[in-house]
């Protein structure tokens, strides 16, 4: 007898049969042979159809429990569907089988090519992204490939110095100070061809005279290391703009898209002092947190040994007529802000624990009020505008990221009370309760 195998049957017929006794397999299968017989002609007699291979083998599966057999019946066809749907509609006209009651119903007629297109659809995928990533690009992509190649042979040597530089430095009007080779290599491939490196961290004399004659912007990496080099050419070179490549990252490893953002948000050389909080000659402003008797004396006698950032009419307002008159006055410290207990509540606590943990990998910052409503949430590059822009009312801060001197200082000049982030490199502040994460 011919026999339909499961692979070259195009349809299967899927059957619950519910008996009300027990029975054994070859009683279902002799019932369905039986009680179908003669019932749809003999085109559609199930044995001459088995028997030519258009029916497959018939399975049944029972099991019997408390004195009742449950199964299933699973027929393979390659008849066409209509012919496959007659034979299912067959099944349901047994009603019993051996002495018992039975009932059968066709639960579905499944396609079994559809699961096949299925299959040539993903293999076809994975085929045709293989051969994508293995053949040869595109013509664009060999014109950009060659593009950039040039470009990163245009690297010349400039100056006394030879510094590594772009081939439009002296036709540029503006030019674009970097810190070392790979950062101008980076800029060239991405068509910036004016840019020269520092080679190290003085500045050569080279930029400092071409700091007199053409526009200078300085592009450096988004860390610590950037900032000192701003500082020191901020004292030794005429600047006209600062920017720097996102936090944690480096000129030479970003993208164009984030080089285009970065030039296109740089600040002016007089802004980037304001944000370090540096002298025209590059050093540090020295804080002034309160004014000393023997420092109002000398105000006094029209010496002024310190330099401050103070005006004279907010010191002297700050004096009451009694004190004023006084041989030793006492001054109010500057700047200083009312706020509440320096430590963290447990309640607060808690929320910037939270806060942390929402925080964690988002390498942002969030801002509170003092009811620890949150103002906003900000990315660590765009902090130190985003609080001064405020102009006060900032309670604390929550940051993903170490906690450095130039946000604590920050944070004492606008009147901010707690900082809380995942690492400090600050021992201590007499105004600012800094925090990390461990310690909440």
């Amino acid at each position: 007898m011919a026999k339909i195998s499961p692979v070259a049957a195009k349809y299967i017929i899927h059957a619950n049969i519910l008996i009300d006794g027990i029975v054994d397999r070859p009683d279902a299968i002799g019932a369905i042979f039986g009680q179908t017989e003669g019932l749809l002609g003999s085109d559609l007699e199930l044995r001459e159809l088995q028997r030519s291979g258009r029916i497959g083998r018939i399975e049944v599966n029972i099991n019997t429990i408390s004195g009742k057999t449950k199964g299933v019946i699973i027929i393979p066809s390659s008849l066409d569907k209509t012919e496959t749907a007659i034979v299912a509609a067959a099944l349901e006209v047994i009603q019993r089988i051996g002495p018992c009651n039975a009932k059968v119903h066709v639960e579905k007629i499944e396609d079994v090519r559809t699961s096949k297109r299925q299959f040539v659809i993903e293999r076809a995928k994975e085929l045709l992204r293989y051969l994508t990533e293995t053949t040869l690009p595109d013509s664009q992509e060999l014109s950009d490939e060659v593009s950039q190649s040039v470009r990163m042979m245009e690297v010349i040597s400039y100056g006394p110095e030879n510094l590594v530089a772009g081939p439009a430095i002296d036709e540029s009007d503006e030019i674009i100070v970097v810190e070392g080779r790979a950062d101008v290599l980076n800029l060239l491939k991405h068509g910036f061809k004016n840019a020269i490196a520092l080679n190290g961290t003085s500045c050569p004399q080279t930029i400092k005279e071409l700091s007199r004659q053409k526009t200078i912007t300085v592009f450096v990496d988004g860390d610590r290391g950037g900032d000192l080099i701003i500082r020191e050419l901020i004292g030794v070179a005429e600047l006209d703009f600062v920017c720097k490549a996102p936090d944690g990252k480096e000129v030479e490893e970003i993208t164009k898209k984030e080089i285009h953002k970065a030039l296109r948000g740089r600040v002016t050389a007089e802004q980037a002092k304001m944000d370090l909080g540096v002298m025209d000659d590059g050093s540090l402003k020295e804080q002034l947190t309160s004014l000393r008797p023997s420092s109002l004396a000398s105000r006094s006698n029209g010496t002024n040994n310190k330099p401050s950032n103070v005006r004279r009419d907010q010191s002297s307002a700050r004096l009451s007529p009694q004190s004023s008159q006084a041989s030793s006055p006492r001054v109010a410290p500057v700047n200083r802000v009312p706020r509440r207990g320096k430590e963290l509540s447990t309640e607060e606590k808690k929320t910037m624990k939270k806060t942390m943990e929402d925080l964690f990998g988002t390498r942002g910052a969030c801002i509170f009020d003092d009811k620890l409503n949150v103002l906003g949430k900000v990315p660590l590059s765009e902090l130190s505008t985003t609080i001064k822009s405020l102009r006060g009312g900032v309670y604390a801060l929550a940051l993903d990221g170490a906690i450095d001197l130039d946000l604590v200082k920050i944070a004492e000049q606008l009147g901010i009370t707690h900082l809380v982030g995942v690492s400090s490199k600050v021992k201590e502040s007499q105004r600012v309760n800094v925090m990390t994460d461990d310690q909440l």
